[in-house]
């Protein structure tokens, strides 16, 4: 019979389908490994039974006990599942950004789920890790996952995915290209491939631009479950353990956009329906395989299914409402209606940790230029060139609601204008129809809004600029 004992059976040993890249034949072939196609739909099922089972050797998870982590999601749903089918209880805790299909995915394996908040400061008591060890910490048998420091992640892919793409590819693999998350995949299946290929093999991490892994300042980004973020107010920013630097040869920085876009083809052009993150790694593997020869053979990880980002990424409205689609080009855009002054300088805004009285002088110098006295307040540092992301814009600020609140006595000049916040401003993606955005903004008896472009702010626009594109 050709059967199976268990579930954890089907863990791993997933497919490599070669992708049609563009070009006329000269560039290198790049095969793409189908992680979605493992039991638990992606490359963490393999780092999920990994680490139980190392656990359970060690004795740190007994009978009885309870799996516990903190996790973007595909880490959740393999430690849920292989809990699940060993018969431990999992408490999983996932940030209020992950997408709406994981966490129904992890309660659906029986997992307790805790959604806090996301983009915090990591030493804030509430970040999801310390939630996560704090949980452990009080749950009798209770054993903490520790995914990014945990040896067992990278091993789990020294002595699986590596030798399965050595094994697929009749060692003629030249280059892998991965992602870097808790840098796991990356290093435990490049420390195979290298020393499997006496050094041969190149490394290659594709990161998006924001993450501080490929040099970004690590702000806000919009694809889960890569790079590294952080907040401007931690204090510390510490790499995974299971990042083994030594291990990645380069580096490549990649657009939301670019990998949004991409995995929209891969869906459209190649039937492969596949997560942001898959995006970010082929649109590097692409760039790779454009400076090599038909003798070198690309290798891509795509980690995770596109069912888990229905809602996100493969969402038209989504996607515009942020400024990832450019809309009719033949119609009025809301980006249309900015001035071209305001496309060229980044958008005027405060910290939320500025004072009552900074922010006043701020308020005041802006209106002696004719400028819009109005201005987003979020948690991020004032600097040029700097545009803050859509979650960054927590509220607003305007000098005649500061002017009043001191003067009634209700603020004092030294206070942080984080506490004298209004409602964030209204938001629109370049590319939505002007039109329509006027007719909302009426509607809701709103005024000046903040325009995205690819997820960030770029201005600000009111009726009046709306009104005189549509009459332009």
């Amino acid at each position: 019979m050709d059967t199976h004992e268990s579930l954890l059976e089907l863990i791993g040993n997933t497919p490599l389908v070669r992708l049609r890249t563009p070009g006329d034949g000269r560039h290198a072939p790049v095969y793409a490994k189908l992680e979605y196609l493992s039991a638990g739909g992606s490359v963490k099922d393999r780092i999920g039974l990994r680490m139980i089972e190392e656990a359970e050797k060690s004795g740190a998870l007994k009978p009885g006990g309870t799996v516990v982590e903190a996790t973007s999601g595909n880490t959740g749903v393999g430690l849920a599942m292989v809990a699940a089918a060993k018969g431990y209880r999992a408490i999983l805790v996932i940030s209020d950004k992950a997408s709406a299909e994981k966490v129904a995915a992890l309660r659906a394996y029986g997992a307790e789920v805790l959604v806090g908040r996301g983009g915090l400061p990591a030493e804030h008591p509430e970040h999801l890790f310390n939630v996560a060890a704090r949980i452990a910490e009080e749950t009798p048998g209770g054993w903490l996952a520790g995914q990014y420091d945990n040896p067992a992640n990278p091993d789990a892919h020294y002595a699986g995915t590596g030798p399965e793409i050595w094994r697929q590819t009749d060692g003629r693999v030249t280059h892998l290209v991965s992602c870097v998350g808790t840098g796991g995949t990356i290093s435990g299946t490049g420390r195979y491939l290298k020393e499997a290929s006496g050094g041969a093999v190149r490394v290659i991490g594709a990161d998006p631009e924001a993450s501080v892994y490929g040099g970004g300042d690590g702000r806000p980004y919009f694809v889960e479950a890569a790079g590294h973020f952080r907040h401007p107010e931690t204090v510390e920013d510490i790499w995974p353990k299971s990042f083994h630097q030594d291990v990645v040869d380069e580096i490549l920085s990649i657009g939301d956009r670019e990998s949004l876009l991409t995995i929209r083809r891969l869906a459209r052009e190649e039937g492969l329906l596949v997560g942001g993150s898959a995006g970010t790694a082929v649109a590097a593997a692409l760039r790779v395989a454009a400076d090599l020869s038909p003798d070198d053979l690309v290798v891509v990880m795509l980690p995770d299914s596109g069912k888990q980002y229905l809602s996100k990424y493969f969402d038209d409205e989504w996607l515009l409402r942020l400024g990832f689609l450019d809309g009719d080009a033949s119609l009025p855009r809301v980006g249309d209606a900015l001035p071209a002054e305001l496309r060229e300088r980044p958008m005027p805004y405060l910290h939320h940790h500025s004072t009552v009285g900074q922010a006043l002088d701020a308020l005041r110098a802006r209106r002696t230029d004719g400028a819009e006295p109005v201005l987003s307040a979020g948690p991020c540092p004032v600097g040029p060139g700097r545009q803050p992301a859509a979650s960054e814009l927590v509220g607003t600020v305007s000098l005649e609601q500061l002017e009043a609140a001191l003067s009634e006595g209700r603020a004092t000049p030294g206070d942080p204008v984080g506490d004298h916040l209004a409602a964030p401003l209204p938001q629109f993606g370049s590319g939505q129809g002007a039109e329509a955005v006027l007719a909302e903004l009426a509607e809701r008896g709103l005024g000046t809004a903040a325009v995205l472009h690819d997820g960030y702010a770029v201005g600000l626009v009111g009726p009046a600029e709306l009104r005189a594109l549509l009459d332009g």
